[in-house]
This record gives structure tokens, C-alpha cells and sequence, in this order.
């Protein structure tokens, strides 16, 4: 009889350590949209997804939630087919200064670490392919919502879509439907 080996769980990266890894390891003056995507994985369209959100949490001349809103329509859209994440070309090309996304991430680190520690793999059904088809959709509607001319309309769906996309980034099925349960009742209270 052979005896049971068990092989070491090994631990998935953070988002905050991909993206300090990626801004640390860049080698290039600027990156772009597609590079950023293709840099992150599996994570690529989520992650953008989180970026937008957070984008319309923070405090924003009017018609900024329309600007931020289409790309997130667009994402939302791609979650829920359950496709890889394609851009078009003139968005895909868009690219930023290496040394403006290092500052960018350095800056965010500090809050991003501290809501990580909160998180953790659990409920993983939510977090699953089929779950985040639904989850994409879920997203659609909050991003519907966020486009609309609504005075501080934004805020609300934006958090709610950024509390959705951090559960699923680190595979939290408890974030994930406490964010599909605020972004419900945002909507209602936008209603």
C-alpha cells in the first residue's frame, strides 16, 4: 500500500501583490489597457472592473459616472457571456506613464492591504464560473444604474460594484453577496 502523500497547499497571490509586482517588475516607459489586462490573468477584466468602480466612489466632477460608467456596461457585459476580456483597439491602446501607475499603486496599497486582510476564500459557490455569469449581470444593472443622471447616483452602485469585485478577486462568497445585497438595495433606494 502506498502511503498518502498530500501536496502543500500553495497560497494565491493578492490582487495588491500582483499589482505591486507588476508596477515593481514593468520594464517598459508606459503600459497600456491590453498589457495591464494580459498582465493580470485570470484577474484582468475584474480587476479593471474594481478600478472603474472605485473610480465613481471617490468624489467626481458631474459627468464623470458616464465617462467611467460606459467601459464598466462594456466589462459587466463581457462577465456575464462569461468571455475572456477583448477591448477595443482604441481603448485596448490607451496607456499610461509607468511611473503614474507605480504612484497610483503605491498610493492605494496601505487601503487596499487593509481591506484584503478582511478577506478571504469562503462560500465558494459565489465565486465559481456559472455564479459569475450572474454576478456580471448583477454588475450590468448596477453599472445601468450608475450612468444614469441621478445627482450622486454614483456612489452608491460604485461601492456596491467594488465590494462585488473584491469578493470575487479573492474568491470571498460572503463579499460577494454582501455586495449583490447592497447594490439591491441601492438601486431600490435610487429607485
Amino acid at each position: 500500500m502506498i502511503p498518502y502523500l498530500s501536496s502543500p497547499v500553495v497560497r494565491r497571490p493578492t490582487f495588491s501583490e500582483v499589482l505591486t509586482r507588476l508596477a515593481s517588475d514593468w520594464d517598459q516607459p508606459r503600459i497600456s489597457v491590453a498589457e495591464l489586462i494580459s498582465a493580470l490573468g485570470d484577474r484582468g477584466l475584474v480587476g479593471l472592473l474594481l478600478i472603474l468602480a472605485l473610480g465613481n466612489v471617490i468624489p467626481n466632477p458631474p459627468g464623470t459616472s458616464a465617462v467611467l460608467g460606459l467601459p464598466m456596461l462594456y466589462l459587466s457585459w463581457q462577465m456575464m457571456r462569461g468571455a475572456m476580456p477583448w477591448l477595443p483597439q482604441f481603448l485596448a491602446a490607451r496607456s499610461f506613464d509607468i511611473e503614474h501607475f507605480r504612484a497610483i499603486v503605491s498610493r492605494a496599497m496601505p487601503y487596499l492591504n487593509r481591506v484584503e486582510r478582511l478577506l478571504r476564500p469562503r462560500l465558494p459557490a459565489f465565486s465559481r464560473p456559472p455564479a459569475m455569469r450572474i454576478l456580471g449581470s448583477v454588475c450590468l444593472l448596477l453599472s445601468v444604474v450608475l450612468v444614469l443622471p441621478i445627482p450622486l447616483g454614483n456612489l452608491l452602485p460604485g461601492l456596491a460594484v467594488a465590494i462585488i469585485t473584491l469578493g470575487a478577486l479573492e474568491r470571498d462568497g460572503l463579499w460577494i453577496a454582501g455586495g449583490v445585497i447592497f447594490g439591491i438595495a441601492a438601486t431600490v433606494f435610487l429607485a
